[in-house]
């Protein structure tokens, strides 16, 4: 018979968005996506939040980097 497998204790590791007073002065704005900017060749969101800037992850592509905006602000107006 098998042995029951044990619980797994490995922590929970969850992205957590930094936290920036400004988007990068390097990083170009995609003027057809509200708060998305390019970051040598990758796309990152800049949702401000009080007085500072959420910054996404990196995306390859403008479409992810958005919904990525739209879904944090649909977090916090909850």
């Amino acid at each position: 018979m098998k042995p029951l497998r044990q619980a797994s204790t490995r922590p929970i590791i969850s992205y957590k968005p930094r936290v920036e007073p400004t988007p990068p002065v390097h990083a170009r704005r995609v003027e057809e996506y509200n708060d998305v900017y390019q970051l040598g060749g990758h796309y990152v969101a800049f949702v401000l939040q009080g007085d500072v800037f959420k910054q996404s992850p990196l995306f390859n592509q403008p479409e992810s980097a958005k919904r990525w905006a739209n879904q944090i602000r649909q977090n916090t107006d909850i």
